[in-house]
């Protein structure tokens, strides 16, 4: 057997001392940021394990862990999501558990049907990917009848647990970021109101021009997708204003892929003539030939938030309750150009 991981064997890695590691891992004040993130890297590649979580992951062996996604996450390109599912089967197995995935039909998810894992009482918790309709998460507090936890979305209109990234300071940073390369004219592109992250992208993207002493242009707050099916598919097309922004902040990096080809289309060079930033840091590479500047979500943490969350509620165990918000970081790559210069 493995010998287990200790502070003391963290400390005299990272040359701090012990005392640093456990403030750091448990979030106590007095380590700055940067370090912090260190030594939680450093102990997630040891394989570190605090007390408590070894005794939750002791007592969740077995259980049976259910993830619904609704089937409009997914297109012709790998999806985000199924890269968060890898996420939550890897660490299931490492809590020895299992993950067991049901794609929700758009059609079941209208008429309300429940999920077959839940009609068969195949899981002890389920984790819902991606936000749902309403009237099916309504359906979910109700009827699943096994914990909950909801990852990368919240619903408001229930006390809900769920883990997300930082969509508010993740944008306002990006546009921040804009302003610092000297653009001044900058669009949101991003369907307000169709999930949260994206209106509350379109937040941190409205501080950011406040504080600038900028308004936001109607005109400049451009669709990216269907705002009834989700979908960039049909008679949908992005609809570019008459007077061009120097730059583009997109809600995701898929949204900025399809909006530099189209500007490439209609003759505009990125990042010679228009920049664009995205959002996710996570694009399928046959999608745009551009290195897209975004802000990286950190999907490994949100997936150990929610899957430990998750077992900490089905064993009686303790967890973090409410919303969780991860942090990411920017990764400026080649689609801003800058102004200054």
């Amino acid at each position: 057997m493995a010998k287990a991981v200790r502070l003391a064997d963290i400390a005299r890695i990272m040359n701090v001392s012990t005392v640093t590691v456990s403030k750091a891992l448990s979030d106590q004040k007095g380590v700055s940021e940067q370090l912090r993130e260190r030594i939680k890297k450093q102990a997630r590649e040891m394989g570190y394990q605090s007390p408590a979580a070894a005794r939750l992951a002791r007592a969740g062996r077995g259980l049976h862990i259910g993830v619904v996604i609704s089937e409009r996450y997914f297109d012709r390109f790998e999806s985000f999501y199924w890269q968060m599912y890898q996420e939550i089967t890897t660490l299931a197995a490492s809590q020895e558990c299992f993950a067991m995935l049901e794609m929700l039909g758009i059609e079941a998810e209208r008429k309300l049907e429940l999920p077959r894992m839940v009609r068969e009482n195949q899981v002890d918790g389920i984790i819902i990917v991606g936000l749902l309709r309403d009237e099916y998460l309504q359906l979910a507090e109700q009827r699943f009848r096994v914990p909950l936890i909801y990852l990368d979305f919240y619903d408001k209109s229930y006390e809900c647990d769920a883990v997300i990234t930082d969509n508010y300071f993740g944008m306002y940073k990006l546009t921040n970021h804009l302003f610092d390369m000297g653009h001044r004219d900058i669009a949101y592109v991003g369907t307000l109101l169709y999930t949260g992250s994206i209106t509350d992208r379109y937040f941190g993207y409205a501080k950011a021009l406040l504080e600038h002493g900028q308004q936001v242009r109607p005109e400049w707050v451009i669709d990216d997708r269907n705002p009834d099916t989700g979908q960039r598919d049909g008679d949908f097309s992005f609809r570019l204003p008459e007077r061009m922004p120097t730059a583009f902040a997109c809600n995701c990096d898929m949204t900025a892929g399809a909006l530099i080809n189209l500007l490439r289309e209609k003759g505009w060079r990125v990042p010679e003539d228009i920049s664009v930033v995205g959002y996710d840091n996570y694009i399928h590479p046959s999608l745009c030939s551009v290195g897209i500047t975004t802000y990286e979500v950190d999907i490994r943490e949100m997936v150990r938030c929610a899957v430990m969350s998750l077992l900490g509620k089905m064993t009686g165990g303790d967890y973090r309750r409410g919303i969780t918000i991860v942090p990411g970081h920017m990764v400026p790559k080649d689609s801003v150009r800058d102004l200054n210069k």
